[in-house]
């Protein structure tokens, strides 16, 4: 894992993009949560189920410099503010 982002905080990331390496394609921004040093992002690949998604053995607490790692793409996106959302257009254009 490279060091790709300066303030490397935490996130929530489906297991769909961190163990089965899917790019991601729906990520937004809400409140942190306080109990961990939180960015408030939120990535998925985004065709999981609502059933994988509430299911907290599908989901994952990660820093967001690991994220990026794997899907550079989301690094000029990170400085938006809560409440931003973004998806990929057709599943495998730009975000």
């Amino acid at each position: 894992i490279k060091p790709l982002i300066r303030d490397d905080v935490g996130c929530y990331v489906s297991d769909a993009v961190l163990v089965e390496r899917w790019k991601v394609g729906y990520m937004y921004r809400e409140e942190p949560d306080r109990e961990f040093f939180d960015s408030g992002w939120r990535f998925f690949a985004g065709d999981e189920s609502d059933e994988y998604v509430n299911n907290a053995d599908n989901i994952t607490i990660c820093s967001v410099n690991t994220v990026a790692n794997y899907d550079a793409e989301i690094i000029p996106l990170l400085s938006a503010p809560f409440g931003s959302a973004f998806e990929r257009r057709g599943g495998t254009g730009p975000l």
